[in-house]
């Protein structure tokens, strides 16, 4: 009885404008139809038609083929993305710090989702090198006409543009790890806030009449971090992890409202207002929520405002633009080890490019 007159103080009950329902006009219900259609379709419109739709069936088909593989390697990285990772312990640093660390990191390369997410590009471009080492070897074993030219070129380009690559990578890496530490920061921080404010409040409130009030106080702290943590990370199973810290009314709310985090605030913030505290105390407590404010802000602006999306482009077409033509510069120096060579050129330079994008989804 206690817990629900709290709740009906607390939290103001949710009033839902039921949706009108939209009546039929009578016009709507008696439609008349010609007898004949003016312009009736012939047979030549309508296999015209049939055709056209075959056709976009066929492209429809063709374009999901195409984008199987893509969207299988999507699918892992995302899935990987959302998997919960668990803080290092002794035992974890000191097979960390293993010497079998390669053979181990070497064997579980094909379950790493920034391996798997490789593949469609890789591929791409170590079938590019195939088609030219093939062309090339054609037109050395007198296959094909001899007036077409043989796909060769000097390394002197690459050779000037190589440093420029390596820079945009280096940069590019060290700004993502930049923000996976301010991340790492924010969170830590909102970890400590939180712990700091529910010890307060177990100190601070010794009244047995606000037990019911402290209570659900404690839990809102505890379902903020979570809280959060959805709201940052998309397709988060929000009402999972928020269903054994709230109740179910209060559960509800927050996940009817645009805004879960705030919306917890809101709950501590009046929940605050209700417990019988001196006025310093009180003003000690609403004080730490300065902290949940900072975090939301910090963490909105790292998934808001990406590296500077030019720099991102400019690195993806210089790594585009460079594996495209690797084959047709070492031609003349390695022939047909052009297609390994790609490929572990690709896998490299990608995999770096790719690891980039990972540090902030892993801060969290």
């Amino acid at each position: 009885m206690k817990q629900a007159t709290f709740r009906s103080k607390i939290l103001p009950p949710s009033h839902f404008i039921p949706k009108t329902l939209l009546k039929l006009q009578p016009s709507i219900t008696t439609l008349t139809f010609p007898s004949k259609s003016p312009n009736p379709l012939t047979f030549k419109t309508l296999s015209c038609l049939e055709s056209q739709s075959q056709s976009e069936t066929k492209t429809l088909t063709l374009i999901s083929v195409l984008r199987a593989i893509p969207d299988w390697a999507d699918r892992v990285k995302e899935r990987g993305v959302k998997q919960k990772r668990t803080l290092y312990s002794h035992e974890k640093w000191v097979e960390h710090r293993s010497s079998l660390r390669h053979v181990r990191h070497l064997l579980s390369s094909l379950s790493s989702r920034v391996i798997l997410s490789l593949i469609p590009p890789v591929i791409a471009f170590t079938m590019v090198a195939v088609v030219i080492a093939s062309y090339n070897s054609a037109l050395d074993s007198h296959l094909l006409p001899g007036f077409l030219p043989v796909l060769r070129a000097s390394s002197l380009p690459y050779q000037l543009t190589a440093p420029a690559l390596a820079l945009l990578l280096v940069f590019r890496t060290e700004a993502s790890y930049s923000r996976f530490v301010d991340g790492k920061k924010a969170w830590t921080q909102i970890i400590a806030g939180t712990n700091d404010f529910a010890t307060m409040v177990i100190s601070g409130t010794d009244n047995s009449t606000d037990e019911c009030i402290k209570d659900s106080l404690l839990r809102y702290i505890m379902a903020f971090p979570v809280a959060l943590k959805g709201h940052v990370i998309c397709d988060s199973d929000v009402s999972g992890d928020l269903q054994d810290l709230l109740d179910a009314d209060d559960l509800a709310i927050v996940l009817d409202s645009k805004h879960r985090p705030r919306c917890i605030i809101e709950f501590i913030s009046q929940s605050l207002q209700l417990l019988n505290l001196e006025a310093t105390k009180q003003n000690m407590l609403e004080s730490k929520i300065s902290c949940f404010h900072e975090g939301i802000g910090v963490c909105e602006q790292l998934m808001g405002i990406p590296i500077p999306l030019s720099y991102t482009r400019l690195t993806s077409r210089f790594l585009v633009l460079w594996h495209l033509t690797l084959p047709i510069i070492l031609w003349d120096d390695c022939h047909w080890i052009v297609v390994p060579a790609t490929f572990i050129s690709a896998a490299s330079l990608f995999c770096i490019e790719e690891v980039s994008l990972s540090y902030l989804f892993a801060s969290w």
